[in-house]
Protein backbone atom coordinates (compact mmCIF):
# COMPACT_ATOMS: atom_id res chain seq x y z
CA UNK A 1 0.00 0.00 0.00
CA UNK A 2 0.71 3.73 -0.42
CA UNK A 3 0.73 5.58 2.48
CA UNK A 4 -0.46 9.14 2.63
CA UNK A 5 1.47 11.53 4.76
CA UNK A 6 0.59 14.66 5.23
CA UNK A 7 2.85 18.01 6.34
CA UNK A 8 1.48 21.18 7.27
CA UNK A 9 3.89 23.58 8.05
CA UNK A 10 2.18 26.35 10.13
CA UNK A 11 5.35 29.20 10.02
CA UNK A 12 8.95 28.52 10.38
CA UNK A 13 11.01 26.22 12.28
CA UNK A 14 13.93 24.27 10.81
CA UNK A 15 12.57 20.66 11.23
CA UNK A 16 10.04 22.00 8.81
CA UNK A 17 12.64 22.74 6.49
CA UNK A 18 13.02 19.09 6.05
CA UNK A 19 9.99 17.27 7.69
CA UNK A 20 8.79 15.64 3.86
CA UNK A 21 12.74 15.63 2.65
CA UNK A 22 13.78 12.85 5.44
CA UNK A 23 11.25 10.58 4.76
CA UNK A 24 12.48 10.32 1.09
CA UNK A 25 15.68 11.91 0.45
CA UNK A 26 16.49 10.20 -2.40
CA UNK A 27 12.59 10.65 -4.36
CA UNK A 28 12.23 6.69 -4.93
CA UNK A 29 10.05 5.35 -2.03
CA UNK A 30 6.98 3.17 -3.62
CA UNK A 31 5.25 3.03 -0.18
CA UNK A 32 4.53 6.27 0.68
CA UNK A 33 3.69 10.12 -0.56
CA UNK A 34 3.34 13.18 1.12
CA UNK A 35 1.41 16.13 0.36
CA UNK A 36 3.06 19.76 1.73
CA UNK A 37 0.69 22.18 2.99
CA UNK A 38 1.72 25.95 4.26
CA UNK A 39 0.39 28.68 5.84
CA UNK A 40 3.58 30.82 4.68
CA UNK A 41 5.89 32.74 7.57
CA UNK A 42 2.12 33.06 9.16
CA UNK A 43 0.16 32.11 11.98
CA UNK A 44 -3.26 33.92 11.76
CA UNK A 45 -6.51 32.16 12.06
CA UNK A 46 -7.33 32.86 8.05
CA UNK A 47 -3.59 30.91 7.29
CA UNK A 48 -4.39 28.08 9.31
CA UNK A 49 -7.50 27.46 7.80
CA UNK A 50 -6.38 27.38 4.65
CA UNK A 51 -3.64 24.51 5.84
CA UNK A 52 -6.11 22.09 7.96
CA UNK A 53 -9.20 22.42 4.71
CA UNK A 54 -6.42 21.57 2.22
CA UNK A 55 -5.10 18.75 4.53
CA UNK A 56 -8.60 17.56 5.32
CA UNK A 57 -9.45 17.34 1.82
CA UNK A 58 -6.07 15.03 0.81
CA UNK A 59 -7.11 12.91 3.59
CA UNK A 60 -3.61 11.63 4.95
CA UNK A 61 -3.36 8.71 6.71
CA UNK A 62 -1.62 10.82 9.63
CA UNK A 63 -0.27 14.77 9.71
CA UNK A 64 2.77 15.89 10.57
CA UNK A 65 1.99 19.89 11.92
CA UNK A 66 5.16 21.27 12.31
CA UNK A 67 5.64 24.94 13.56
CA UNK A 68 7.08 27.41 16.57
CA UNK A 69 5.68 27.32 19.94
CA UNK A 70 3.37 24.54 19.53
CA UNK A 71 0.57 25.38 22.53
CA UNK A 72 -0.14 28.94 20.30
CA UNK A 73 -3.86 28.73 19.45
CA UNK A 74 -3.07 28.43 16.09
CA UNK A 75 -1.23 25.42 15.82
CA UNK A 76 -3.26 24.08 18.58
CA UNK A 77 -6.73 24.39 16.77
CA UNK A 78 -5.25 23.00 13.53
CA UNK A 79 -4.44 19.65 15.17
CA UNK A 80 -7.74 19.42 17.05
CA UNK A 81 -9.66 20.45 13.70
CA UNK A 82 -7.69 17.67 11.99
CA UNK A 83 -7.92 14.96 14.94
CA UNK A 84 -11.89 15.75 14.46
CA UNK A 85 -11.56 15.08 10.89
CA UNK A 86 -10.06 11.59 12.14
CA UNK A 87 -6.38 12.76 10.72
CA UNK A 88 -3.92 11.20 13.41
CA UNK A 89 -1.26 13.76 14.29
CA UNK A 90 1.99 14.38 15.12
CA UNK A 91 3.03 17.52 16.31
CA UNK A 92 6.82 19.12 16.12
CA UNK A 93 7.56 22.27 17.21
CA UNK A 94 10.25 24.30 19.33
CA UNK A 95 10.68 23.77 22.79
CA UNK A 96 9.62 27.65 25.02
CA UNK A 97 10.00 28.39 28.35
CA UNK A 98 6.42 29.93 29.05
CA UNK A 99 3.27 28.08 29.38
CA UNK A 100 4.50 24.74 31.05
CA UNK A 101 1.07 24.04 32.04
CA UNK A 102 0.23 23.98 28.31
CA UNK A 103 2.66 21.97 27.71
CA UNK A 104 2.20 19.63 30.25
CA UNK A 105 -1.37 19.44 28.56
CA UNK A 106 -0.33 18.31 25.10
CA UNK A 107 2.23 15.38 26.21
CA UNK A 108 -1.21 14.31 28.04
CA UNK A 109 -3.17 14.63 25.03
CA UNK A 110 -3.88 12.31 22.17
CA UNK A 111 -1.39 13.58 20.13
CA UNK A 112 2.18 12.58 19.33
CA UNK A 113 4.69 15.49 19.50
CA UNK A 114 8.56 15.56 18.77
CA UNK A 115 9.70 19.37 20.57
CA UNK A 116 13.10 19.86 19.28
CA UNK A 117 15.15 21.29 22.00
CA UNK A 118 17.90 22.43 19.35
CA UNK A 119 15.30 24.14 17.22
CA UNK A 120 15.46 27.62 18.56
CA UNK A 121 13.94 30.99 17.68
CA UNK A 122 15.79 33.28 15.60
CA UNK A 123 16.75 37.06 16.75
CA UNK A 124 13.91 38.52 15.00
CA UNK A 125 14.83 42.26 16.07
CA UNK A 126 14.79 44.58 12.49
CA UNK A 127 17.78 46.39 13.16
CA UNK A 128 19.68 42.91 13.07
CA UNK A 129 17.74 40.63 11.23
CA UNK A 130 17.48 41.12 7.23
CA UNK A 131 16.62 38.27 4.76
CA UNK A 132 20.10 37.02 4.68
CA UNK A 133 20.87 36.57 8.43
CA UNK A 134 17.72 34.96 8.86
CA UNK A 135 18.54 32.30 5.68
CA UNK A 136 22.60 31.56 7.24
CA UNK A 137 20.92 31.24 10.73
CA UNK A 138 18.44 28.86 9.24
CA UNK A 139 21.73 27.24 7.58
CA UNK A 140 23.20 26.90 10.59
CA UNK A 141 20.18 25.45 12.35
CA UNK A 142 20.09 22.38 9.86
CA UNK A 143 23.13 21.56 9.88
CA UNK A 144 22.96 21.38 13.99
CA UNK A 145 19.76 19.32 13.92
CA UNK A 146 21.48 16.83 11.01
CA UNK A 147 24.78 16.09 12.16
CA UNK A 148 24.15 15.72 16.03
CA UNK A 149 21.66 13.14 15.00
CA UNK A 150 18.39 15.09 15.91
CA UNK A 151 16.79 14.89 12.51
CA UNK A 152 18.05 11.11 12.34
CA UNK A 153 15.87 10.71 15.58
CA UNK A 154 12.85 12.60 14.21
CA UNK A 155 13.12 10.82 10.97
CA UNK A 156 13.05 7.32 12.04
CA UNK A 157 10.04 8.28 14.95
CA UNK A 158 7.71 9.09 11.72
CA UNK A 159 9.16 6.29 9.55
CA UNK A 160 7.88 3.91 12.44
CA UNK A 161 4.34 5.45 12.07
CA UNK A 162 4.49 4.55 8.36
CA UNK A 163 5.52 1.23 9.05
CA UNK A 164 2.55 0.95 11.51
CA UNK A 165 0.19 1.98 8.83
CA UNK A 166 1.65 -0.37 6.26
CA UNK A 167 0.54 -2.78 8.50
CA UNK A 168 -2.60 -2.39 8.82
CA UNK A 169 -3.48 0.22 11.68
CA UNK A 170 -4.91 3.12 11.90
CA UNK A 171 -6.59 6.27 13.73
CA UNK A 172 -6.52 6.02 17.38
CA UNK A 173 -4.66 2.63 16.39
CA UNK A 174 -1.26 4.38 16.09
CA UNK A 175 1.37 4.46 18.36
CA UNK A 176 2.64 8.30 18.06
CA UNK A 177 5.97 9.40 19.24
CA UNK A 178 6.31 10.72 22.31
CA UNK A 179 9.96 12.51 21.86
CA UNK A 180 11.83 15.27 23.84
CA UNK A 181 14.45 15.92 21.70
CA UNK A 182 17.86 16.39 24.51
CA UNK A 183 20.96 16.36 23.56
CA UNK A 184 22.23 12.71 24.86
CA UNK A 185 18.56 11.81 22.49
CA UNK A 186 19.97 13.71 19.79
CA UNK A 187 23.55 12.24 19.57
CA UNK A 188 22.62 8.65 20.65
CA UNK A 189 24.13 6.02 19.08
CA UNK A 190 25.44 8.43 16.08
CA UNK A 191 29.37 8.72 16.80
CA UNK A 192 32.26 6.05 17.47
CA UNK A 193 34.91 8.94 18.14
CA UNK A 194 34.25 10.01 21.87
CA UNK A 195 35.76 13.26 21.02
CA UNK A 196 33.21 13.54 18.05
CA UNK A 197 30.43 13.07 20.35
CA UNK A 198 31.42 15.61 23.06
CA UNK A 199 31.84 18.04 20.04
CA UNK A 200 27.91 17.25 18.71
CA UNK A 201 26.37 17.11 22.40
CA UNK A 202 28.21 20.69 22.68
CA UNK A 203 27.02 21.88 19.72
CA UNK A 204 22.94 20.49 20.50
CA UNK A 205 23.30 22.08 24.53
CA UNK A 206 24.48 25.54 22.98
CA UNK A 207 21.79 25.27 19.88
CA UNK A 208 19.51 24.51 22.96
CA UNK A 209 20.64 27.53 24.71
CA UNK A 210 20.38 30.32 21.57
CA UNK A 211 16.10 30.15 22.36
CA UNK A 212 17.06 31.62 25.49
CA UNK A 213 19.14 34.48 24.74
CA UNK A 214 16.95 35.09 21.92
CA UNK A 215 13.94 35.41 24.35
CA UNK A 216 15.80 38.00 26.33
CA UNK A 217 16.96 40.01 23.18
CA UNK A 218 13.34 39.77 21.60
CA UNK A 219 11.05 40.35 24.23
CA UNK A 220 12.53 40.81 27.50
CA UNK A 221 14.90 44.22 26.67
CA UNK A 222 14.20 47.59 25.47
CA UNK A 223 16.55 49.83 23.26
CA UNK A 224 17.86 48.57 20.23
CA UNK A 225 21.54 49.71 21.61
CA UNK A 226 21.07 46.79 24.08
CA UNK A 227 19.02 44.27 22.24
CA UNK A 228 20.61 44.31 19.14
CA UNK A 229 24.29 42.97 20.36
CA UNK A 230 21.99 40.35 22.07
CA UNK A 231 20.35 38.64 19.21
CA UNK A 232 23.54 39.23 17.40
CA UNK A 233 24.86 37.04 20.07
CA UNK A 234 22.61 34.32 19.95
CA UNK A 235 23.65 33.98 15.85
CA UNK A 236 27.40 33.65 16.87
CA UNK A 237 25.85 30.96 19.57
CA UNK A 238 24.72 29.06 16.73
CA UNK A 239 27.02 29.39 13.86
CA UNK A 240 29.91 28.36 17.02
CA UNK A 241 27.78 25.16 17.10
CA UNK A 242 27.28 24.30 13.19
CA UNK A 243 31.31 24.76 13.40
CA UNK A 244 31.43 22.02 15.98
CA UNK A 245 29.00 19.94 14.44
CA UNK A 246 31.33 19.70 10.90
CA UNK A 247 34.64 19.07 13.54
CA UNK A 248 32.78 16.00 14.94
CA UNK A 249 31.89 14.97 11.10
CA UNK A 250 35.52 15.60 9.98
CA UNK A 251 36.36 13.28 12.76
CA UNK A 252 33.95 10.53 11.72
CA UNK A 253 35.11 10.72 8.36
CA UNK A 254 38.93 10.81 9.22
CA UNK A 255 38.54 7.02 10.33
CA UNK A 256 36.04 6.23 7.64
CA UNK A 257 32.92 5.84 10.26
CA UNK A 258 30.57 7.55 9.39
CA UNK A 259 27.39 6.29 9.89
CA UNK A 260 24.71 6.25 7.17
CA UNK A 261 20.93 5.11 6.98
CA UNK A 262 19.13 5.52 3.12
CA UNK A 263 15.39 4.29 2.31
CA UNK A 264 15.31 1.63 -0.18
CA UNK A 265 12.42 2.37 -2.63
CA UNK A 266 10.25 -0.28 -0.55
CA UNK A 267 10.28 2.15 2.76
CA UNK A 268 13.17 -0.17 4.15
CA UNK A 269 15.68 1.47 6.37
CA UNK A 270 19.32 0.16 5.54
CA UNK A 271 22.83 1.01 7.04
CA UNK A 272 26.51 1.35 6.45
CA UNK A 273 29.64 2.34 7.89
CA UNK A 274 32.46 2.23 5.87
CA UNK A 275 32.15 4.73 2.43
CA UNK A 276 33.07 2.09 0.05
CA UNK A 277 30.49 -0.26 0.95
CA UNK A 278 26.81 -1.57 0.24
CA UNK A 279 24.07 -0.43 2.92
CA UNK A 280 22.98 -3.47 4.11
Amino acid sequence: MVVKVGIAKLGNIASGVMAELLLDERADREDMQTFMATSGTKLQPEDIERVVSNMKAWGPDFCVVVSPNGVLPGPKGAREALAAAGIPCVVITDDITTKKEEWEALKASEFGYIIMKGDSMIGARREFLDPIEMADFNGNLVKVLALTGAFRKLQVALDEVIDQVKAGKKGKDLALPKIVMTSDKAVEGEFSNPYAYAKARAAYEISSAVAGVNVKGCFMTKGFENYTPIVASAHEMMRQAAFLCDEAREMEKATDAVIRKPHKNDGTRVAKKTLISKPE
